[in-house]
């Protein structure tokens, strides 16, 4: 036996207490967005999240300024992740046609990487406060400008050669945003049930139908 096993319990080192400042950061970090897909935003105390953390109350202040702030760190990094796998999924190079830019982004975000039941639990929880929590708010909207502007260019190009009514991208872009959003409702609600062939399919055909010629399979 150590010196370090005789301490009590209470003193010894935790497990994700490392020296390393950004590791207990990140630690935090992980413990909150994975304490809130378990349990919900609402009953995501302090106490369960340094429980998880493996570190002391004091560390949320010292690196964060409180709870608040964590939680708005929280869903930056949630939404910075989501972006990054977007990216990743959707870079489809220079010569990709708009028609083929605009399924990318939406197979991407009806796919297991992005829609899964840890990712929509959190997502929502975090959308349900966002009214009454700016710093949440920020980093949660569905109408976020990199997305609503990959989309919208994709639509441009296509209105362009054809004669459709003022405004038909912008229409588009909110069109499909409001879907996939109802996508991650339909699968927040029934996951067992939900068909991701179904649901990407379901969008293709109301774009072919602002879009005639296009989107067809």
């Amino acid at each position: 036996m150590t010196i370090k096993d005789k301490l009590p319990e209470g003193l010894r080192e935790k497990p994700a207490a490392k020296r390393d400042p950004a590791a207990k950061k990140q630690a935090l970090i992980k413990a909150t967005l994975d304490t809130i897909a378990e349990i919900g935003i609402t009953d995501t105390s302090v106490s369960r999240i340094i429980e998880r953390a493996g570190l002391s109350r004091g560390m949320i202040h010292l690196h964060f300024g409180g709870k608040d702030n964590l939680l708005t760190v929280a869903a930056q990094q949630f939404s910075e992740q989501y972006y990054a796998e977007m990216d990743r999924m959707t870079d489809l190079g220079p010569n990709a046609s708009p028609e083929d830019r605009v399924m990318a982004v939406i197979e991407a975000d009806l796919s297991e990487s992005l829609l899964n039941p840890r990712s929509t639990k959190i997502w929502h929880a975090f959308r349900g406060v966002s009214s009454s929590h700016p710093g949440i708010a920020r980093y949660s909207s569905t109408q976020d400008e990199r997305l609503v502007s990959t989309l919208r260019q994709a639509f441009d190009e296509l209105e362009k050669v054809g004669c459709y009514p003022p405004n038909h991208a912008e229409d588009a872009t909110s069109g499909t945003l409001a879907l996939l959003e109802g996508m991650w409702v339909n699968y927040l609600t029934d996951m067992a049930g939900f068909s991701r062939e179904r649901s990407v399919d379901l969008i293709r055909r109301f774009l072919s139908g602002l879009f005639p010629g296009s989107f067809l399979r």
